[in-house]
């Protein structure tokens, strides 16, 4: 145990034997208490790294008197416990002394209560009406626990069990010292790192911790960093893991598609996925992150071979269950959809991203009370999940209830700083609330940190419209105009027209005849505005050839705000657009 605990310093991967030797140990430990996902975290990390020659392997765990005393009744509790037995295991197991048969005796205590808790939820309501079920062991449980705590007698595993305990009795600060202490005491079990990762909530949370100094560390921070969205960070952090000589690691592989999903670079996590397929063709984890992807990018043939793929593996699995939803959804089949996200959180009514897309597919419905529970559900899951805030924003300005929308995009903005939609979602809601100047910072704010939707320009323009502000209406227009066409995609904008009309009746006001004639002619390529654009040129032709010259002096001074010009001075008169390139 102590040469478990003594792990490298943070960041040092000098020694990658002493590493491999460490999580193999440590694999095998977690799998004698029962706990599979920590097991296979630390097996998947050493199956990384190169194979170890005979010598090197690490010892198995020396026995003390206590465990040799146990050894019966261990043997016995855990093939009842792998069979998931749980309240048989604890039977045998009750006043065992060693460490390794007391965790396992009040981890089957802890599970038992979690199963009946699911069983009931799933039997007596449906997941959306979840009510309140309690796993009715969690005081017993802590009581005891706290006891052996004062007495200082709880390893790193028991430290981790109580701290679970407490994070479900919702004792978030103490369940957060306990879990930074169970850190200490074994910094190589992976469970500890995560379920602090999980009560995390943001930046300045993380500053005030005191975690152990140990090449674990590294990956409990890029994993933080993720779930943050700090993701440049995280990035790094994951390219120095790759470099210290985890290359072969699929988990960090599938962090990084996370992670560029996370920042919606699509094309990118879509590539990522499609190697990790290759190198693990039967993973089902992350998945349903590879789906939403594939639905983004409305790739109906991929989504469906994964789909049927997955089925094929295990048709039970939550992550299954939500990329056959995602299937439905993108072929609008919402109730099928919405069937199999409820199925998902039968399986487990804690799994975050079906009560999201749940929420989604319920607002495709059109049900709003539905959406309304099934986006809280998510947040009571993890209050960093900025869609299902957005999403709530967005069901309650289906409702109409403007002073709701705002408080909930503002949450989702808050954790999102950067991601133009919450934006330019929070400039409407202050439009509706009549608060401009605010509407007029966040479009603004949109378009500097890079409009996804190309929206927010023509908002603006058309705030600056309202209240009568012609130049800086027809300089957003042309900025707006520039940027559709810069993309180089084809042009389904509806408001490209609405911008060239605008423009050719303000150049039309200041009499500069040749612009107001281009932008008439684009308006005619519209269907919307071809009567328009027809009606404009005649009247420019009839005052053409009433003498009427162009107006050369009046090129009106536009201005942009200084936060978004290049050296923070007024821009220069910005030239008329020269449309001649410019092919819709």
């Amino acid at each position: 145990a102590a040469a478990v605990a003594a792990g490298l310093g943070s960041g040092d991967f000098s020694d990658l034997r002493e590493i491999k030797k460490q999580l193999l140990s440590v694999a095998e430990r977690s799998r004698e208490r029962g706990l599979q996902h920590s097991g296979k975290w630390a097996s998947e990390l050493a199956f990384a790294l190169d194979p170890l020659p005979l010598g090197e392997l690490p010892p198995p765990p020396a026995l003390t008197e206590e465990d040799a005393r146990d050894l019966d009744a261990y043997t016995l509790a855990k093939s009842y416990f792998d069979l998931k037995e749980y309240d048989r295991a604890a039977y045998f197991l009750r006043g065992c002394k060693s460490q390794k048969a007391y965790f396992l005796y009040m981890y089957s205590r802890y599970l038992s209560g979690e199963k009946k808790k699911d069983d009931e939820t799933v039997d007596s309501l449906g997941p959306l009406e979840k009510g309140q079920v309690k796993n009715e062991a969690l005081r017993e449980l802590r009581v005891e626990l706290s006891k052996k705590h004062k007495a200082r007698e709880l390893d790193g595993f028991g430290l981790y069990l109580y701290g679970v305990v407490l994070r479900k009795l919702d004792l978030v600060k103490e369940a957060i010292d306990v879990f930074v202490e169970a850190a200490h005491v074994l910094p190589l079990h992976w469970g500890a790192w995560l379920e602090l990762c999980n009560l995390i909530t943001d930046k300045e949370m993380l500053k005030f911790l005191s975690l152990p100094d140990t090449w674990m560390k590294e990956f409990f921070l890029a994993h933080i960093y993720t779930e943050l969205q700090l993701i440049e960070e995280a990035l790094q952090k994951y390219q120095s893991l790759i470099d210290a000589g985890f290359s072969k690691s699929t988990y960090i592989i599938s962090q990084i598609a996370v992670a560029y999903h996370n920042i919606r670079d699509i094309d990118k996590a879509l590539s990522i996925f499609n190697e990790l397929r290759k190198q693990d063709p039967y993973r089902i984890e992350n998945m349903d992150t590879f789906s939403n992807l594939l639905y983004v990018r409305s790739m109906k043939p991929e989504l469906s071979y994964l789909a049927h793929n997955l089925c094929e593996i295990d048709k039970y699995r939550v992550e299954t269950c939500c990329v056959i939803g995602n299937y439905y959804s993108l072929r609008s089949q919402h109730e099928k959809a919405a069937l199999y996200f409820q199925r998902a959180l039968k399986l487990n009514p804690r799994y975050l991203g079906a009560w999201t897309l749940m929420g989604h597919e319920y607002m495709e419905m059109k049900n709003t009370s539905a959406a309304i529970q099934a986006y809280r559900h998510a947040i009571e899951v993890n209050k960093r999940d900025y869609r299902a805030w957005y999403g709530l924003g967005q069901t309650y300005e289906i409702l109409k209830m403007p002073f709701y929308c705002l408080y909930y995009y503002r949450r989702a903005h808050q954790l999102r700083p950067n991601d133009s939609r919450m934006l330019v979602a929070l400039g409407e809601c202050y439009e509706k609330l009549n608060q401009l100047v605010e509407a007029k910072k966040c479009y603004w704010r949109a378009y500097a940190v890079g409009d996804v939707e190309k929206m927010a320009l023509v908002k603006l323009a058309k705030l600056h419209e309202q209240l009568n502000e012609s130049e800086q209406a027809a300089q957003c227009y042309i900025k707006y105009i520039q940027d559709i066409y810069s993309c180089g995609e084809i042009v389904e904008h509806l408001e490209v027209s609405t911008a060239f009309r605008y423009l050719a009746q303000y150049y039309f006001k200041c009499k500069l005849w040749d612009e107001a004639s281009a932008c008439a002619q684009k308006c005619c390529a519209f269907n919307d505005t071809r009567e328009e654009g027809k009606a404009l040129l005649r009247q420019i032709l009839q005052l053409r050839n009433q003498g009427e010259t162009s107006s050369t002096d009046i090129a009106a001074p536009f201005f942009l705000p200084a936060s978004l010009s290049a050296s923070n001075t007024p821009t220069r008169r910005v030239s008329p657009l020269n449309l001649s390139s410019v092919t819709p």
